[in-house]
């Protein structure tokens, strides 16, 4: 009897152990292993998991990939965002009660991208391109020209010959960018004295700041796709990107001064030394 109980002990602790190491390899493989913990921590979301799992259709399985490379990726906008929805809970994921709205209407575009961007959308219902949304249902909104997940910060670039002449010929456009061309320069040229002052330890909040909401302006009217109106603008923002370049300008004369004068320091600091080595020696003398 004392055997029989013995056996039985031994097949109920096999059948624990086994139970248990079958559970820990289940929980090792899902948290572990498909997990890349070596390629450092990613954001954990609903949207993203579902969208990168085989469940979902192909063509959707690409889009977490291209939203990382997005400038709203890199500005903390994130898919509830724009579609909505809970990315925490599964369950409540696509619920309306959480305001997902999933894919919009093709025409309801530029009033999902204008909760955010709130003067472009203005300039854009009330321009040529917005209008003919209106009337067609069928003309250019936002992802038209940005992309839909991929989205780049916006650049003068992006008016060209193979996008434009889509809808219409490339000639009107060509003269709307030939009228940004010397604004956009100027605000890469300041952009770039920025970063330099920046790399030299200079605090250059102030002028960011400035320049920021200069050129959220600046693109703002760029989608009133007014040539007129955007010629008749460029003086405005000569005027304002010319005050911001008069304090880089002379944030950079004060740092050579600056750089000059420790130069100036150190010759004559250098100069004394040599003096008091010579006096040294001839008083030994």
């Amino acid at each position: 009897m004392r055997y029989i109980l013995s056996i039985l002990l031994l097949l109920t602790l096999l059948t624990v152990t086994t139970t248990a190491d079958a559970g820990y390899r289940d929980i090792f493989g899902k948290e572990f292993l498909t997990k890349p913990w070596a390629g450092g921590l990613v954001e954990e979301s609903v949207c993203i998991e579902c969208h990168t799992s085989d469940i979902i259709k192909p063509e959707f399985r690409d889009i977490p990939q291209e939203w990382k490379k997005s400038w709203h990726y890199h500005n903390d906008v994130s898919c509830e965002n724009c579609h909505g929805g809970d990315p925490e809970d599964a369950e409540m994921a696509m619920s309306p009660e959480r305001g997902f709205i999933g894919t919009p209407k093709y025409s309801e575009v530029p009033e999902v991208c204008g909760k955010c961007h709130i003067g472009i959308l203005k300039n854009y219902l009330e321009s040529g391109h917005g209008k003919a949304l209106k009337a067609s249902k069928t003309g250019p909104n936002c992802v038209t020209c940005h992309g839909s997940h991929n989205i780049q910060k916006a650049s003068i670039k992006i008016i060209n010959e193979s996008r434009c002449s889509k809808c219409h010929s490339y000639e009107r456009a060509k003269i709307m960018k030939q009228a940004l061309f010397l604004t956009e320069k100027k605000i890469r040229e300041i952009d770039n004295d920025l970063k330099k002052l920046r790399s030299e330890g200079v605090f250059t909040d102030e002028e960011d700041r400035s320049l920021f909401r200069t050129h959220v302006e600046y693109r703002t009217l760029f989608h009133t796709v007014n040539v007129g109106l955007v010629k008749k603008s460029t003086d405005k923002f000569a005027k304002k990107l010319g005050l911001i370049e008069e304090k880089i300008d002379k944030t950079f004369k004060e740092l050579e001064f600056r750089k000059n004068f420790s130069a100036f320091l150190m010759m004559v600091f250098a100069g004394l030394g040599i003096v008091i080595f010579l006096l040294a020696r001839t008083y030994k003398d």
